[in-house]
């Protein structure tokens, strides 16, 4: 009999002690009490949720596997986007004044209204960046640069040889044109792992407005996929060309380009300036600078 109730009351406290340390299947265990699987599913949640928030988010990958890197700056509602790299190793420069930008807002973060978001993609073509410098990292130099003109130029292209500035969505072609070149465009619009990234991110963030940097002519070109200039790009092309010292101009006329990152966005009802850089080498600090303030300022109203 003594065995039988001791075996009773064994059993009682294995029970009652699996439910309390395991946690009832009727009810939900808190996070903060450690549940293996509501703190994945909390995870998983915060980081879909509010992973462009962050200070800096993977928004995607490359061809080759390497991290397309948003970094943010404040955390007002406007957000104003920045892109440099889309041409990889054959305009460095447009992801060195890229990473110039984000120190100078790392050192200087009261620069951003508490009204705006910054955001800097610095490489959109990582794969590009690298096969040219050596590294996609802020911490490259002229120096690192490769000596093979052939090597350069072909960097320009993804892992793919695609031309990511020609596989946008308006007048989108298989084959395009770089000045008397023939180069790929890709096998359709978006065909591509680094303008699927972008173009993702900004239809979930809707950005205010966004500025591409390319090289080389020396000015500020406004968005146009043939519904015309929207006047906020307008308005924010001349006030960066007013700022920086650059000319600013409705159209991109040097040779007709297909599949462009900027006129796609003009498409889509997002104001949208190219920024090209005087040359391949400079990044033309003091100009830009101008004309990110003059940005900053008038979205801080």
């Amino acid at each position: 009999m003594k065995k039988t109730i001791i075996i009773v009351v064994i059993i009682i406290i294995a029970f009652f002690g699996y439910r309390y340390f395991k946690g009832s299947p009727d009810t939900a265990v808190p996070v903060d009490q450690g549940s293996t699987i509501d703190d994945t599913t909390s995870q998983a949640s915060t980081t879909q949720n509010s992973v462009d928030n962050s200070p800096i988010s993977i928004i995607g990958k490359s061809v080759q596997g390497r991290d397309i890197t948003a970094y943010n700056y404040g955390t007002g509602a406007k957000n104003l986007l920045f892109v440099g790299g889309i041409h990889g190793g054959y305009s460095w420069n447009t992801a060195s004044v890229a990473y110039e930008l984000m120190k100078y807002l790392e050192t200087n973060p009261s620069i951003v209204p508490s009204n705006i978001k910054v955001t800097v993609i610095p490489v959109l073509n990582p794969d590009g960046l690298n096969s040219a410098v050596g590294t996609t990292s802020s911490n490259f130099m002229k120096s690192d640069v490769s000596k093979s003109e052939a090597k350069v130029i072909a960097s320009r292209f993804n892992a793919n040889n695609v031309d990511l500035n020609r596989n946008f969505d308006c007048d989108w072609k298989e084959s395009g044109k770089w000045q008397n070149k023939t180069v790929s465009g890709g096998t359709n619009p978006f065909s591509e792992p680094e303008t699927q990234a972008i173009k993702s991110y900004i239809e979930k963030n809707k950005p205010v407005a966004v500025v591409i940097w390319y090289s080389s002519a020396g000015g500020v070109y406004a968005s146009n996929c043939h519904s015309g200039v929207l006047p906020e790009t307008k308005t924010i092309g001349m006030a960066y060309a007013d700022a920086s010292g650059y000319k600013y101009d409705e159209s991109f006329d040097f040779y007709a380009t297909t599949g462009d990152m900027a006129n796609w966005l003009a498409k889509v009802n997002t104001p949208g300036i190219s920024i090209l850089l005087t040359n391949h080498t400079d990044i033309e600090w003091n100009k830009n600078k101008a004309g990110v303030e003059a940005l900053l300022e008038y979205y801080s109203k």
